[in-house]
């Protein structure tokens, strides 16, 4: 609680009971809305649907093979008998046995309470010898298809995290200790959190990870100076004012992903990725990708490929004179930028980029990691059907598909701190930006779902035509750079290297510690993580790990000495409001700041 709160005067019981009654209420009213609501209003995730035919299947396998079952069965008695046997010779003075303990990174029972008192460490012990039997059953049942047990992994461990005895006030030594601290107000803090995000939600259980006006865009995050000097239906084009007096030939055009909002490459200035680019003497110039609504429900991955890296080529070479440039792509702004290589080698354009980055860019999608869970032939028709009545998928969709990927962090954590220890959420500009979604357009993303996820056929000489071009990515020959992270859950490293595997020119691969973001964004000052560097030229990333060099600190500075070689001669620093395309606003422009409200 903050010093603030402390020095409030406590309610009295009056007060108390009246600040219940106005919660209970308002939970009436929540319930109501929530009851009252068109149920084919929104696609559920996960799918109910889709969750009972996996553990039916499940079921069905088990039941092949009766004995096993029952081996499993006394298995997890077994394992009960030893925990109360170690817990009974342990309240009389024994050895202290752990028959269950929680994983390295688990940081769901660091209070001491959950070692020290002895009804909290049998229940500790006890849910983790469940929940490890419920994860083993799921894994090693024979009889069931690799997609299939996937599913049933990936949901029994959702399962299992929600039910841990930390998600629960009365098993949950910290929040019970802090309710009566508080003399319970902070479970009535609580309780108006969840209301809050239940009407922000409307009805969906999602934590808020930030306070929403913790951040102003364009204020306090995405502050770097610049001008929009281009706009068209999907795209703002932001050319960033120089910081040096003389600048790289070459300009630097940045794709960023249009699943979130470009300011993750421009948080704080102190970790601000575009801030630093300029301040190495680069002109930036920026994809701000549209927060799209119904009218633009028939832009496909081809107008995307136009009317974004395309057009922005042809401003670029307007604004600066210059018609050979560098590119990053991070993320699926990578996968376009792929497909914009691809394009520019069938047409004879190639010449037009110099060099190419990668940030977490998946081409190949043969392994998509968990993510594939939620990608069949029948998930992927519920999605397009749904798609079909709005004309694009909520932003809260792919916001709860990653959230659920590490649902401990990014769900769970969350709850406990909002509600069940009445807290606000930190303000934290990464999560504010995680939070401050995105939709995508019906068509778009039904060609971005089944041609790349479903079907895998990026990888497949000519097997895609964009824009009259058949892709081939072993036609791109220029130097490409590839940062890939190691921990990444969305683009797993050992797929983003298969896909490296797949151009026809040099490769700097780059392995970077932490995750899909903070991998990322790492500033060049900072000794967090490391990274490794080493020749991309066996098939086995394995093997490539094990023979690569390891670095202390950011992987941004080993990037600036790479692309030197690809800048061309220093030319006196571009004001974006010198060139011949008029500026529209100020940076970070306005596509940005649309949020979406589904």
């Amino acid at each position: 609680m903050s010093d603030q709160a402390i020095a409030t005067p406590p309610m009295t019981l009056e007060e108390r009971a009246q600040r219940a009654i106005r919660i209970s209420e308002r939970a009436a009213r929540v319930l109501k809305a929530m009851l009252e609501r068109d149920p084919g209003d929104r696609f559920s995730i996960p799918d109910p649907e889709v969750v009972g035919q996996a553990f039916g299947e499940l079921g069905k396998a088990l039941m092949q093979d009766p004995d096993r079952l029952m081996q499993a069965q006394m298995q997890l008695w077994l394992d009960h008998g030893r925990l109360w046997n170690a817990q009974f010779m342990k309240l009389f003075g024994g050895p202290a046995v752990e028959v269950a303990e929680p994983e390295p990174g688990d940081r769901r029972f660091r209070d001491d309470a959950w070692t020290e008192g002895p009804a909290y460490d049998w229940l500790k012990q006890s849910y983790l010898v469940n929940a490890r039997w419920l994860k083993s059953l799921a894994a090693d049942t024979p009889g069931l298809d690799p997609k299939t047990r996937a599913k049933v992994e990936f949901y029994t461990r959702q399962m299992v995290d929600a039910c841990s005895p930390t998600n629960f006030v009365m098993t949950n030594p910290a929040a019970l200790a802090h309710a009566a601290e508080t003399g319970g107000e902070s479970l009535l803090d609580g309780l108006e959190h969840l209301l809050d995000d239940m009407e922000r939600a409307r009805g969906e259980f999602t934590p808020s990870m930030t306070p929403r006006s913790a951040f102003r865009i364009g204020e306090d995050i995405a502050t770097t100076p610049g001008e929009v000097v281009f706009r068209n239906d999907l795209m703002e084009l932001i050319q960033y004012a120089p910081s040096t007096p003389t600048v790289a030939q070459a300009p630097l055009l940045i794709v960023p992903p249009w699943i979130n909002k470009f300011y993750i490459l421009d948080l704080k200035p102190k970790n601000s990725f575009i801030r630093w680019a300029v301040s190495q003497g680069q002109t930036v110039f920026l994809v701000s990708w549209v927060n799209p609504d119904a009218s633009l429900a028939g832009k496909t991955f081809e107008d995307y490929l136009r009317e974004g890296p395309l057009a922005a080529m042809d401003v670029i070479e307007r604004q600066t004179g210059e018609r050979v440039m560098n590119v990053i792509g991070y993320c699926l702004g990578g996968t376009l930028t792929s497909c914009l290589l691809a394009h520019l080698a069938a047409s004879g354009q190639a010449e037009r980029i110099r060099s190419a980055t990668l940030f977490a860019c998946l081409t190949d999608f043969a392994d998509p990691g968990e993510v594939g869970v939620f990608i069949d032939e029948d998930q992927i028709a519920r999605l397009e059907k749904h798609m079909e009545q709005k004309g694009y998928l909520e932003a809260d969709y792919m916001a709860r598909v990653f959230a659920m990927l590490r649902a401990n962090d990014l769900i769970w954590g969350f709850a406990v701190n909002n509600y069940l220890m009445g807290r606000e959420p930190m303000a934290f500009d990464l999560l504010y930006w995680n939070s401050d979604g995105t939709r995508m357009p019906r068509m778009m993303h039904a060609f971005y779902l089944r041609e790349m996820y479903l079907r895998n056929r990026l990888i497949e000489p000519g097997a895609l035509t964009l824009l009259g071009s058949p892709i081939d990515l072993g036609r791109i020959e220029l130097p490409m750079f590839f940062l890939s992270t190691r921990e990444d859950h969305i683009a797993p490293w050992k797929s983003t290297y298969a896909g490296s595997r797949r151009f026809g020119g040099p490769v700097e691969f780059v392995l970077a510690g932490s995750g899909h973001i903070a991998g990322v964004i790492n500033p060049a000052e900072s000794s967090k993580y490391g990274y490794w560097t080493g020749k991309a030229d066996m098939d086995d990333p394995e093997a490539w790990l094990a023979a690569a060099e390891n670095h202390p600190g950011s992987w941004w500075p080993h990037w600036r000495e790479w692309l030197r070689a690809f800048e061309g001669e220093q030319v006196a620093a571009r004001n974006p409001a010198d060139g011949p395309m008029p500026p529209l606003c100020p940076a970070p422009g306005e596509y940005v700041l649309v949020q979406a409200r589904d």
